[in-house]
């Protein structure tokens, strides 16, 4: 696809830095120069020094003929007159970056004005990521397939699991209601098939409808739990919207935040959330308001540095589920090496949200995928497709097709029914389907097929 991205930085980065990698035609604008040269030589993409909102710079994007504008500008009201114009002049299609709670909440309002196909809210965005950690408190990472009707979850195999030193095959709980779809050992990362064994100490990701997985891993002795009590460190955006989620399902909210203006706003804002007014440093002040016994410590602070270390004296006092937003991607190499599990980036989640949207859009372009993941640090890849009239399996039992190896079908969606298929099933046409592979850079739902 042909897409033209206004704004260069964090944001516009992580989006430009994703859909290059996907082989995308990229332009990007931005009026600062260094800013436009940095991006533009570190991609080997198009790069125009102006101000997006123009006419005459669109028009030297050749925005006129683009699939795809993005606006991703800091400021919401440029983003927004930006699709506008790009909408105007002739794009297909535009995505604004909308950061504000009250343009957030309204923008449903103008959205056809504008002529917008949709928005992204990074750090709403983020927040939902944080709530999906939060509500598995045992979990290592939470994906949604189906609209949300089946979920992946990883957790960790304690050496009291039932499960452990069991094959898959003889995990008689599982019913067909639960399937063990990845499992990472050490450095290595498998797709199981029936036969493989369980032991101590291995990362399972399971597919399964939310209530399902709750009861399962009840069952197998791993404590999953919701998150009731949390103390979010900040008083950003993403708190703000992290709040208002926890909230909604039931969890008791502290924030803390050092600027009494920002403190006044969220108690406007939030009502039925605690909002303290002090110092996230202060280690006095945490162990005064629990720290010790909340389910919950999310590090949302504008600092990288703050938030890594708060994060590092959180883990030490409590028991707690630690989230830590680093915004920064040169500190990856200092947080492999530290005891912090669950870290957020907020301006990457942005560009695989946009990554996953323009998937879906380019069903009419010739793929159909639908949702895709990176999980295991990129070595696993799920996807999501939808089954087409023309492809080549349907109709076919599971068990009769030549698939690929380290390839599993682990879901098919029917009319709003979740199917966990065993070799038996047929994939029929309108079915969402949900593929787990090491193999990269399927576009179709026949590329599950092996060549052989």
């Amino acid at each position: 696809m042909k897409i033209v991205i206004v704004g260069c930085g964090k944001v516009g980065s992580s989006i430009a830095n994703e859909l290059n990698s996907e082989g995308h035609n990229i332009t990007v604008i931005d009026v600062r120069r260094q800013a436009v040269s940095k991006l533009s030589e570190s991609l080997d993409v198009m790069g125009i020094e102006g101000n997006g909102v123009e006419y005459g710079t669109l028009s030297e994007a050749e925005a006129e003929t683009a699939d795809l504008v993005i606006a991703a500008t800091a400021r919401d009201e440029v983003n927004l007159y930006t699709c506008l114009m790009a909408k105007t002049i002739g794009a297909k299609h535009t995505i604004a970056r909308v950061r504000k709670p009250e343009y957030t909440n309204d923008l449903h309002r103008v959205k056809d004005l504008l002529g917008l196909s949709t928005s992204i809210n990074p750090e709403q965005t983020a927040a939902n990521e944080i709530s999906q950690l939060l509500r598995f408190s045992g979990s290592l990472e939470v994906d949604s397939f189906s609209r949300g009707a089946a979920e992946l979850i990883k957790v960790m195999i304690s050496e009291d699991s039932s499960i452990v030193d069991k094959a898959i095959s003889r995990i008689d709980i599982l019913k067909g209601k639960v399937r063990i779809c990845i499992v990472e050992r050490g450095d290595e990362i498998f797709i199981p098939n029936g036969d493989f064994v369980i032991r101590a100490g291995d990362k399972i990701s399971i597919l399964a409808r939310s209530d399902i997985a709750e009861k399962f891993f009840r069952k197998i002795n791993v404590n999953i739990g919701k998150c009731r009590d949390v103390i979010i460190l900040g008083g950003s955006k993403t708190s703000y919207y992290l709040a208002k989620r926890l909230m909604k399902a039931g969890a008791n909210v502290k924030i803390i935040e050092r600027n009494p203006e920002r403190c006044a706003e969220l108690s406007e804002a939030l009502h039925d959330a605690t909002i303290i007014r002090g110092d996230c440093m202060d280690q006095d002040l945490l162990l005064s308001e629990g720290i010790e016994h909340v389910d919950g410590v999310v590090a949302l602070m504008d600092y990288d540095e703050e938030n890594i270390l708060i994060s590092l004296y959180s883990k030490g006092v409590s028991r707690a589920k630690v989230i830590t937003k680093v915004n920064n991607e040169y500190f990856d190499n200092i947080i492999n090496q530290l005891n912090l599990e669950f870290v957020i980036n907020p301006k990457k989640i942005a560009g695989e949200y946009i990554a996953r949207y323009i998937r879906a859009m380019q069903n009419s372009f010739g793929s159909n995928v639908e949702t895709l993941y990176r999980l295991n640090e990129g070595k696993v890849e799920a996807l999501e497709f939808r089954a087409r009239s023309s492809s080549r399996i349907l109709g076919t039992r599971l068990m009769d097709l030549n698939l690929k190896n380290d390839l599993q079908v682990i879901c098919i969606s029917r009319r709003g029914k979740i199917i966990l298929p065993v070799g038996s099933d047929c994939i029929y046409e309108g079915d969402s389907v949900v593929v787990i592979t090491k193999h990269k850079g399927l576009s179709d739902l026949d590329d599950i097929l092996s060549r052989r």
